[in-house]
């Protein structure tokens, strides 16, 4: 696996070679030992998985607040995505900035979102699914969520949102009170 670092501090990116052959492919998913030096002695609680059909469909910006935060390994397994981590650590150098990736079954990356950050991605072929793999369980009570089109966070959807969950509509802009997650 290799890791590369991206310009937000403890967000990576990550990329391999799967091996081919006349059969087809096969590939590592995860790999603890390979990663430690990312996971830390974070362990992998939950594995989710998600199908989106429509093209244009978004989803986010999620994240959990402390002592529920999570980081998530997120990998498409098909299709192709845009996706997107929001720094929203209280203090960061990079508050506020986001780093986008196109992450497509094709292309086999996985990018690794640390505590603190929000997290979302927008469908870019139709029926793309994601593997996420988190360090914390899922706690309703912790929850939280940024609108995905604030203008303070000048994030650019390369489409027109067509789909969007009732919970995403519903997440607020960052106002001037807004400090961040404190971990």
């Amino acid at each position: 696996m290799n890791i590369q670092p991206t310009p937000l501090p403890g967000l990576f990116e990550v990329s391999h070679t799967p091996f081919r052959d006349a059969r087809g492919l096969f590939e590592r998913l995860f790999c603890a030992g390979a990663l430690s030096p990312i996971l830390g002695e974070r362990r992998i609680m939950a594995v989710n998985h998600s199908r989106t059909t429509a093209v244009g469909a978004l989803r986010g910006l999620h994240f959990q607040r402390p002592p529920a935060a999570e980081m998530k390994l997120v990998r498409c397994l098909a299709g192709r995505v845009l996706d997107v981590a929001v720094d929203i650590r209280a203090g960061s150098p990079t508050f506020l900035r986001h780093h986008a990736a196109v992450l497509s079954g094709d292309n086999g990356r996985m990018v690794v979102v640390p505590e603190g950050f929000a997290h979302g991605f927008q469908v870019l072929e139709a029926d793309s699914e994601l593997l996420y793999l988190h360090t914390a369980p899922y706690v309703p009570q912790a929850e939280g969520g940024l609108a995905w089109d604030d203008p303070a966070l000048a994030i650019t959807w390369p489409l027109a949102v067509t789909d969007l969950s009732g919970r995403d509509r519903e997440h607020p802009r960052i106002g001037p009170d807004f400090e961040g997650i404190r971990l």
